[in-house]
This record gives structure tokens, C-alpha cells and sequence, in this order.
């Protein structure tokens, strides 16, 4: 049959345009879009022959090749897959009328950047390949028919369709003659680095070069399309190195199919070491994300939660369009679908090691690792709060042991009716607070919050198990229900209450009442406490006003827009120095040396929670003639 010159659909001439000008962010991507046509011609192939056999017996290996003419200026990507006759070639190149794709323009508007899913099915990430070729040929005969065709075009217009001169092999070629600036794509080491970054796990070999010679540029192996029982442990750990580009051995691996309504399979890995940019501020995973075996991208917003940004892997879709752009993926329904099913998948299985007591000490590294990013879903994510308060774990004035909150609320003591915590900046020094004190002559556990996120999640979720979540630095807290270890269990005895505890007589009353005179306005109140048995002072948060270690922590960060909240200066009654001073304020009155021990004690207390004093050199000179006084 003679040669035709026929025209491009009016609407394909105009996506011409949007496919090489709008479309595509980096041209490489025309390889992996010829490839992923050329892998599906093969899958077709591939289940057609299930009923006819024959059409495979020329050819029964599929593969694709990349061959390079560097005289003419070629690139020719060529697949033994199920190929075309003329009415394929007309109707898959040249127009987009076939199953519902007459629409796309429409679906697109006035807006060239708009709606772009439909691009990349029935064949029409194709054009592509003008983005970096001024003219293409395609060479093609389709399985188990004698006639071979030739279609050529150089992308304005129109395009060429007739019989080859020869007859050709089964299958298509597609010969791309390139453009000055897209010579690169001429060189192996070029096209191996595409092959790599794009179709690395496309599941046939990509081979370039002619004859017995030709080289395989990927690896030919798309290994989460296997069963999980044909697998091995060492080739999840490769393939782990591959996708992570880390040395590590993963600490947990997710492989799963889901089928039905969504259809995607997931081969997820949890690291054993933190990876370098966990708390990289822009919070994004690694996720790859690709369509049918080919990749799209590893940086797909909105298929992982930012609080599991630690995961590496796959997910693999059957729903998704080729050319998804990344702002359709932010609002993807099909993206969202997949990431609650992943999402729930990674927290079942962390549910699941976490409650597996053989494996505390594997837990314990991982959360120790990672448990600070995976708290940021307990401010952020409503859904799975729940679960996510289940696996958190803490330390807690019971040494280095973590603990769940299931178990603190199993040993609280009688009489508590709060979970208790305390916050700073490490637990090291958190054990020498000493608002931990009458907690510890009670035996009451005391968690310890050291990531900057616990300041944000615990206001938000308030409650485990309808018991209040209570900073011992509150002024509110109440231990008077609770025995202390020297008392009778159960008889209501407090170190408020024993012999050993003066009465709240004039002595401590007028004391206070000088200390209030004297601090001003530099305290908020002061009052006698319940928490301290050893220290003479310390300072708490009044209720409503913000904890000390999160006002220190925005202080840091330079994200405080008010003034420091006064605090509340609590004196413990039972203390020598503070029955001293009582004692002296009832027998002397006021006076410049009280005046000054009340500033130093304040100072003190500051001191204790991080905070140097306001004016270092009056507190060291109350501290000079304090301790000269003594000598005297």
C-alpha cells in the first residue's frame, strides 16, 4: 500500500504542544514513557498468548532494546511485545478518540496547565518523544499478521503512514532522530542513568546494543510484583540498599498486594538507623511511588504521612494515570485511599511488634530512633491517635526502662488520678528536678517529655484512659490522696500531714508574706508546697499560664510574642533553711538580710530549671555577703 499523508487529530496538534512545552518538568522522562509503552505491548502480548500460543513461537523471550546510531543521529527503542497494523498506528498516534480520551482537551479548559490525567493512557505519553526528536519513524507488525508498517512524522501537523519496505520482526521500533541539544541521549552511560532512575524494576530486561553483545541496563526484576514466599531475606535487603541508598539492614519489612476497588502492592522497610535528613524541615518521605511498574516520583505529597517520612520503598499503583503530576497527587483520591491503607498497615505492624515481648529490646531501638517523628501524628493525625498512644513509649523516673502508657495506667498507685510527666531537655536532667520530689516519696512514676513535639501533642490529647496528662510543674497538682512510702497504704497519710510538717502558723505565713512584698512583681504568687521534700524551693506554672520548658523552648527559637509568664515561687515548709527563715521572720520582722535571701532563693529556683538570673552580678553579690554572714 501507497504512503498516506494524513493529519493529526485537531486536538492531537494541541497536545503536542501541552506535552512538550507544559507537561514534563525534565525531558528524560520521554525514555521512560517509551518504555512503559513498549513493557505494556509485551504484557499484552504476553496475555494474548495464553489463547494462541503461536504468536509467540518466532520470539518467546520479551525484551526491549535501546540501540544508538551515532552517524545519523538515532535513538531507536525497539520491544518484541504485540506490535500494530495500520489502523493501531492511525488510531494510537493519530488521534486520542480511543476509550473515553476524546474529552482530555475539554477536561483541560482554556488552562494548557490544568487537569493532565488522562495524558499517558491509550498510548499518549508517546509524544513525549517530540520534546527531544524533531522527527520520529515508528516501525511495527503486529503479532500473527504478515504486514509490516511504517508511521513518521515531525510533530506539526500532520504524519506519514504506509507499508515498510522490509518486513520487520515482530513488534514496534520507535527511531527518534534527535535534536541538537538532546545528543547526550546518544551515550550509553546516559541512558543506563534513565534506565536506573525510571525503569530500574521493569519486569523484562532493557538491553542496549544489537546481537549476543547487548548489554542489560536494568535489573530486569520487579520484585514487589513476587509472592513474598519466593523472596529471600537477603534479596529484601538488596533491594532495600537499592531504594535507600543506605548500608543499613532494614529493622522492619512490609510487603503486601491490595486488591479489590484499589489495587497497588506496597514492599514498605523501616530503617535500623536514623536516616541523615529525619528532621529535615521540609518533612518530606522516600517513598517511591509508580504506576504499572514504571517510576513516577519519590517525592509524591500526600502518599505518606509526614510523621512516617522514615519509611523507604515502594508503592506501586494499577489506578494511576502515568503522567500524574505532583499537584494532582496532593489531592489524588486515589493517592489518599492508598495512604490510609498504608498507613494503617505500617501501624499494625508496629502495634504488633510492640506488644511482642520478645521483642522489647528491637522496639525499644527503633522507638528510641524514631518514636520522636511518629509523635508528631499524635498532634497531626486524629484518625490514628488512638493506635498511635498504644505504640508510644517513654522514660520515666523508673531508669531507662521504656515504658507504654497502658503499663503506667496498670501501676498507678491508689489515690492518683493523673498520668504525670515532666518536660526539659533530656532526661538526664530531669531526674535531679527537684519537682520530682514528693512524687518520689509516694512512688508515683513520673514520664519524662523530651522532644520538642510533646509540648504540642499532649495539650491536644488531654487524656489516656480519662486520666488527666499533668506537668508536675503545674501549681495544681494535688498529691495530698496519695500515701507516701512510709505511711500506712491507703490511710491517707501525706507528708503534709505528718508530725514532721509544722503547722501553717504565723511563722511561714508572715514569711510568705515578706517574700511577696519583696519579689514583687517578679513572681506571680508564693505559696507553700506539696512536691518538695529535699529542696527548700522551686518555681511551677500557674493553671492556664504556659509550661516553663515550652516558653524556654520558643524562646530559643525565637517564636515568643509576649513576655515570660510570671511563675509561682513554692517554699517548702519542712526544710531547715525555710523554718529558719520563718523563725526569723516572726521573731525579727523584715529586713535587708531576708530581703536578700528571698531574691537568692528565687534565683536559685531559676537556676534549677535552666534559667540563669535576670542580673547575674546582684545575685552574686547576695550570694558574697550571704555566705560572709555565715562565717561570722
Amino acid at each position: 500500500m501507497a504512503e498516506e499523508q494524513l493529519s493529526f487529530q485537531a486536538e492531537v496538534t494541541r497536545l503536542l504542544d501541552i506535552v512538550a512545552h507544559s507537561l514534563y518538568s525534565e525531558k528524560e522522562v520521554f525514555l521512560r514513557e517509551l518504555i512503559s509503552n513498549a513493557s505494556d505491548a509485551c504484557d499484552r502480548l504476553r496475555y494474548a498468548a495464553l489463547t494462541q500460543p503461536d504468536l509467540l513461537e518466532d520470539a518467546p523471550d520479551f525484551e526491549i532494546r535501546l540501540i544508538v546510531d551515532q552517524e545519523s543521529r538515532t535513538l531507536t527503542v525497539t520491544d518484541n511485545g504485540i506490535g500494530m497494523n495500520r489502523s493501531d498506528l492511525v488510531e494510537n498516534l493519530g488521534t486520542i478518540a480511543r476509550s473515553g480520551s476524546l474529552d482530555f482537551l475539554s477536561k483541560l479548559g482554556t488552562d494548557q496547565h490544568g487537569d493532565v490525567s488522562l495524558i499517558g493512557q491509550f498510548g499518549v505519553g508517546f509524544y513525549a518523544a517530540f520534546m527531544v526528536a524533531d522527527r520520529v519513524e515508528v516501525l511495527s507488525r503486529r503479532a500473527g499478521e504478515p504486514e509490516s508498517w511504517r508511521w513518521t512524522s515531525d510533530g506539526k501537523g500532520s504524519f506519514s503512514i504506509g507499508e515498510a519496505a522490509e518486513s520487520l520482526p515482530r513488534g514496534t521500533q520507535v527511531v527518534l532522530h534527535l535534536k541538537e541539544d538532546a545528543g547526550d541521549y546518544l551515550e550509553e552511560t546516559r541512558l543506563s542513568r534513565v534506565i536506573q532512575t525510571y525503569s530500574d524494576h521493569i519486569g523484562l530486561p532493557i538491553r542496549f546494543g544489537t546481537g549476543a553483545d547487548a548489554r542489560t541496563l536494568n535489573k530486569a526484576s520487579a520484585l514487589w510484583t513476587r509472592s513474598r514466599n519466593e523472596i529471600t531475606v537477603d534479596q529484601y535487603k538488596e533491594f532495600y540498599h537499592h531504594v535507600s541508598h543506605a548500608f543499613d539492614e532494614p529493622w522492619l519489612t512490609l510487603h503486601w498486594r491490595a486488591e479489590g476497588k484499589l489495587e497497588y502492592t506496597g514492599l514498605l522497610f523501616v530503617p535500623s538507623n536514623k536516616p541523615f535528613d529525619l528532621f529535615d524541615p521540609r518533612r518530606s518521605h522516600r517513598v517511591k511511588l509508580y504506576v504499572r511498574r514504571v517510576f513516577i516520583t519519590d517525592e509524591a505529597e500526600g502518599l505518606v504521612p509526614s510523621w512516617l517520612r522514615f519509611l523507604r520503598g515502594v508503592i506501586d499503583s494499577e489506578d494511576l494515570p502515568l503522567n500524574v503530576s505532583r499537584e494532582m497527587l496532593q489531592n489524588n483520591p486515589v493517592v489518599t485511599r492508598i495512604r490510609a491503607g498504608l498507613t494503617k498497615r505500617v501501624l499494625g505492624e508496629l502495634e504488633k511488634t510492640a506488644a511482642d515481648s520478645e521483642n522489647a529490646d528491637a522496639y525499644r531501638r527503633f522507638w528510641t530512633d524514631f518514636g520522636a517523628v511518629v509523635k508528631e501524628g499524635l498532634y497531626e493525625d486524629s484518625e490514628h491517635r488512638d493506635t498511635l498512644l498504644k505504640i508510644a513509649r517513654f522514660r520515666s523516673t523508673r531508669g531507662d526502662q521504656l515504658i507504654s502508657l497502658d503499663d503506667y495506667v496498670a501501676e498507678m498507685k491508689e489515690g492518683q488520678e493523673a498520668i504525670y510527666f515532666l518536660s526539659g531537655d533530656d532526661s538526664e536532667t530531669l531526674v535531679r528536678s527537684p519537682q520530682l520530689e514528693g512524687f518520689r516519696a509516694r512512688g508515683v512514676e513520673v514520664l519524662f517529655l523530651t522532644d520538642p513535639v510533646d509540648e504540642f501533642w499532649v495539650p491536644i490529647v488531654g487524656s489516656y484512659q480519662d486520666k488527666a496528662l499533668t506537668s508536675v510543674t503545674r501549681a495544681g497538682v494535688d498529691l495530698a490522696k496519695i500515701a507516701t512510702k512510709d505511711s500506712a497504704a491507703g490511710d491517707g497519710a501525706s507528708a503534709e500531714t505528718t508530725d514532721e510538717t509544722p503547722a501553717e502558723g504565723a511563722g511561714i505565713d508572715h514569711l510568705i508574706s515578706l517574700f511577696k512584698l519583696t519579689l514583687g512583681d517578679a513572681v506571680k504568687d508564693v505559696r507553700t508546697s506539696v512536691r518538695l521534700t529535699d529542696s527548700a524551693v522551686c518555681l511551677v506554672s500557674d493553671e492556664g499560664d504556659m509550661d516553663i520548658h515550652l516558653e524556654r523552648l520558643l524562646k530559643q527559637h525565637r517564636q515568643l510574642s509576649v513576655g515570660p509568664a510570671k511563675r509561682i515561687l513554692e517554699l517548702n515548709p519542712t526544710h531547715s533553711l525555710i523554718r529558719s527563715l520563718a523563725d526569723r521572720a516572726n521573731t525579727e520582722g523584715s529586713g535587708d538580710t531576708l530581703a536578700d535571701l528571698a531574691w537568692l532563693l528565687l534565683d536559685q529556683a531559676r537556676i534549677v530549671e535552666g534559667e540563669p538570673p535576670p542580673d547575674p552580678s546582684a545575685f552574686a553579690r547576695r550570694l558574697a555577703e550571704a555566705l560572709e554572714k555565715s562565717l561570722i
